[in-house]
């Protein structure tokens, strides 16, 4: 596994909020998976990230498949190729061999809920366009918004290779994979265990979470990674803001001539941090060693680049949120 920017301080190092996350990590999910390991530079980040995907993907009784399912078909309509090889892997652990092959190849499932699910979640990138809402309980919606955050971050900061040559899309190596991990991805995960990792109480839960732990953990992420735009000035975040609303998930066809163009009226010392917060919404993968090399003339350290990634990324992640609340429905 290689990091795109910088390469974190090893797992075995962490202490206080970053060393227990780590450690519910280890009891709970793969360990301290290189997504997390990248969020690490910015403690309460990684914390909120690994508290909405836990409640929403892992805790509870609901279908574990069914939101696995969610994880993948968001990865997909976001081209988030490390984290389609990542679900598809779990869901091999899971037993469902046939579907996480059928999903690998970007199929479509042969169950007609199933079709459904992945129609939803892969609808979700453009909200706008296709008047995407939620019918789902809050782990769904939680599950999908998580991997909108998620996959912006590792597209950003991660190569998109798990393993050395590609090597997890082997069908094979897929399949042994997910053996390996079939007994820590089935065992039941009780709802709420994260949350005391958050500061909750200077947030308010959104009204489609209803008393779940997910919205509280939604909530917390939305509060910390937002801090990042503290780094640019109004004009910047305005432009992030109003990109973000008005482009509604398109795919950019060149990213860095269409960034290039966006910053051209954003005041000089901001135009670099605005570029990577709006490449981070919509093209994360296309942020460029040389982009980074410009925001470390000013902001060298490894932090402010991930909270500068992460104000990109949950603009992108609450554009979509914002298509459930009664307002914009």
């Amino acid at each position: 596994m290689t990091y795109r920017f910088f390469t974190p301080a090893k797992a075995s190092a962490a202490t206080g909020l970053t060393a227990e996350v780590y450690r519910q990590l280890r009891d709970e999910f793969l360990g301290p998976v290189p997504t997390f390991q990248a969020l690490s530079a910015v403690p309460e980040v990684q914390a909120a990230t690994w508290a909405l995907m836990r409640e929403a993907l892992l805790a509870g009784d609901t279908s574990r498949v069914d939101r696995e399912l969610v994880a993948s078909a968001v990865s997909r309509a976001n081209r988030c190729r490390f984290c389609v090889d990542a679900h598809v892997l779990l869901l091999h652990a899971l037993g469902e061999h046939e579907l996480a092959e059928v999903i690998a190849r970007g199929g479509t499932p042969p169950e007609p809920r199933h079709v459904e699910l992945v129609g939803w979640a892969e609808a979700s990138r453009s909200p706008r366009a296709t008047g995407w809402t939620s019918p789902y309980r809050p782990e769904f919606t939680g599950t999908l918004l998580a991997f909108q955050f998620i996959n912006r971050i590792v597209s950003a900061l991660l190569d998109p290779d798990l393993l050395p040559g590609g090597l997890q899309r082997s069908p094979l190596v897929r399949s042994v994979g997910g053996r390996l991990y079939a007994r820590a991805a089935r065992e039941p995960k009780e709802p709420g265990r994260s949350l005391p990792l958050l500061d909750a109480g200077t947030t308010t839960p959104p009204a489609w979470a209803g008393d779940s732990p997910v919205g509280v953990a939604y909530a917390s992420l939305k509060n910390a990674a937002t801090r990042g735009g503290d780094l640019l000035g109004d004009v910047a975040r305005q432009t992030v803001t109003a990109t973000v609303r008005w482009e509604d998930g398109r795919h950019p066809a060149r990213p860095a001539d269409w960034a290039v163009d966006l910053v051209r009226d954003v005041p000089g010392t901001d135009r670099i941090g605005t570029r990577i917060a709006l490449l981070a919404a919509f093209a994360p993968s296309a942020i460029s060693p040389g982009d980074v090399a410009l925001w470390r003339l000013s902001h060298p350290d490894d932090a402010d680049l991930v909270r500068l990634v992460a104000y990109g990324a949950i603009t992108a992640t609450d554009h979509v949120a914002q298509a459930l609340s009664p307002a914009h429905r």
